[in-house]
Parts: C-alpha cells; sequence; structure tokens
C-alpha cells in the first residue's frame, strides 16, 4: 500500500476540515482527487495566483464538480483565497459551494455541477488558444461515472477533429459513482482503448503515483496533433480506511462523532489540529 507523505495529508486535513466545518459534502469523490491536483499545481500548471485571468494560464477545469473540496483545497494552499476561508465551505454567506462557480472563486475555471460540461468548455479554450496564438495548456478532470455522459463523447469527437493537442483529459478513475459501481452501472471498459477509438492518444496511471502522474501531464504535446487521454486509477476516499471503496461515503449529509474521529485519526490526531484553519 502506499504510504502518503505529508504533503498529501496537509492537503486531505484540509479537505476533512472542510467538510466538517460544513458538517456534509462529497468525501469520496474529493479525497480521490488529492495527487492529480497536487502534482498538476505544485508541477505542472502555469498559473499566478494574484492574476487569476493571467491570458496565458493554463487551465484547468474540474468537470466532476462535486469533488470541490479538493480544488478549494489546493486553491487556498496557493493563496488564490485565504486557507481561513474553506470554513466556511457551503454556509449561506461563502462562495464556496458544494460546486464551484467561476464567477465567483478566484482561481476556478469553469461552473460545474451538472456532469459532463466540463470537456465541451475545455474543447472550447483549446480551440481559442489556436485561434489567438497562444501556449497555454487546457486540462479537464472527469469523473468515470462522468464518462456515461453523452456529451462527454461528443466533446471528445470535436477534439480529434480539431486535432487539439493542448487538451488533456484526465479521467479519475475510482470505480464507483453514486449509484454504485461504474462497471455495474454502465460499463465503460475497455476505457483506455474507447479514448483511442474517439483519436486521442491515451494512458493509464495508477493516481496516486506522484512520478507517474507528472510524467503524464509533463509529456509534450503530440506531433501527430492527437488530444491525450490519461486514465487515473484511483481510489475512492483514499487515505479514510472507513471511506475507501466505500459508496457510503460518496457524499455525507452530517458526520457523527464517530465519523470525525476517525478522520482525525486517519490524517494524524494532533498534526490534524494544528495544520487546518
Amino acid at each position: 500500500m502506499m504510504v502518503l507523505d505529508e504533503r498529501s495529508l496537509h492537503l486531505r486535513r484540509l479537505i476533512a476540515q472542510t467538510l466538517i466545518c460544513a458538517d456534509m459534502g462529497h468525501v469520496g469523490p474529493s479525497l480521490s482527487l488529492v495527487e492529480i491536483l497536487r502534482v498538476l499545481y505544485d508541477s505542472v500548471l502555469s498559473f499566478d495566483c494574484a492574476r487569476p485571468d493571467w491570458p496565458d494560464r493554463d487551465r484547468l477545469i474540474l468537470s466532476k464538480g462535486h469533488g470541490c473540496a479538493a480544488l478549494y483545497a489546493i486553491l487556498a494552499d496557493k493563496e488564490f483565497f485565504p486557507l481561513a476561508e474553506l470554513s466556511t465551505f457551503c454556509s449561506q454567506e461563502s462562495r464556496l459551494g458544494g460546486h464551484p462557480e467561476k464567477l465567483k472563486i478566484p482561481g476556478v475555471e469553469a461552473s460545474a455541477g451538472s456532469l459532463g460540461h466540463g470537456l465541451s468548455i475545455g474543447v472550447g479554450m483549446a480551440v481559442a488558444a489556436r485561434l489567438r496564438r497562444q501556449t497555454y495548456r487546457t486540462f479537464v478532470i472527469t469523473g468515470d461515472g462522468e464518462l456515461n455522459e453523452g456529451s462527454i463523447w461528443e466533446a471528445a469527437l470535436h477534439a480529434s477533429k480539431h486535432r487539439l493537442a493542448n487538451l488533456t483529459v484526465i479521467v479519475d478513475c475510482n470505480d464507483l459513482q453514486c449509484f454504485g459501481r461504474t462497471d455495474q452501472v454502465l460499463d465503460m471498459a475497455p476505457l483506455a482503448e474507447k479514448w483511442r477509438s474517439f483519436g486521442f492518444d491515451s494512458l493509464t496511471i495508477d493516481g496516486h503515483d506522484l512520478a507517474a502522474l507528472k510524467d503524464a501531464f509533463a509529456r509534450p504535446p503530440s506531433p501527430s496533433g492527437s488530444p491525450l487521454a490519461v486514465i487515473c486509477k484511483t481510489v475512492k476516499g483514499k487515505g479514510l480506511p472507513i471511506a475507501e471503496g466505500n459508496p457510503q461515503w460518496h457524499h455525507k449529509v452530517k458526520f457523527s462523532q464517530e465519523d470525525v474521529l476517525m478522520i482525525k485519526h486517519a490524517f494524524q490526531g494532533d498534526l490534524y489540529e494544528k495544520s487546518v484553519l
């Protein structure tokens, strides 16, 4: 079993505190995303937190917007907004809602909530880069359950047609969605081959392996013009044993005292208390 390092634990503590403060939220879908977002923001994306609308920034769209607690944690960590604001998550006065909103939150590139729309937005951004002769890259993170949406595949056809080598689709493939296992709800296998059949270069990696993620995301654009699909095999609820692979932890409306104690224990007790808001 891969041992989480201090940075991955720190980001998970931020996510846990964010959700506990709200007494609700998508636990499993947020925790599976941590290493993907960490590598993108630490090692791959060009951005300026002081100028969130910098024209030459790389674009990152979290199409599976229900995993937004992970996005909020990394944006706060990178100082797009204060860490203390995480404690307002889902409160009436907060701009940090249960799904990310572009017009409210610095660093959010697209409002997400209704699944299946992010890739279409990303295709538009990638086309815009070409028309404006800009060199930024566009990354779109989808869930494997989200791939049930037909709009994903319509967008994929357009990405392939227009040879959008500046576009990367990242699939958070944790094998679960809110209704159950993805292979039982609507089996999308063989996934890598499916993306290739839509004209993408495609590879499958361990979505918690930092080196593999960095190598995949930092790949230069395909000389043939093919967009890239990176299928990241992840564990839903990664780092929280009670939540790992457990569909009951897809979303929580209230945390019991036992839930909170298990979360604190998983993310190392007193360190959890010291590192959060």
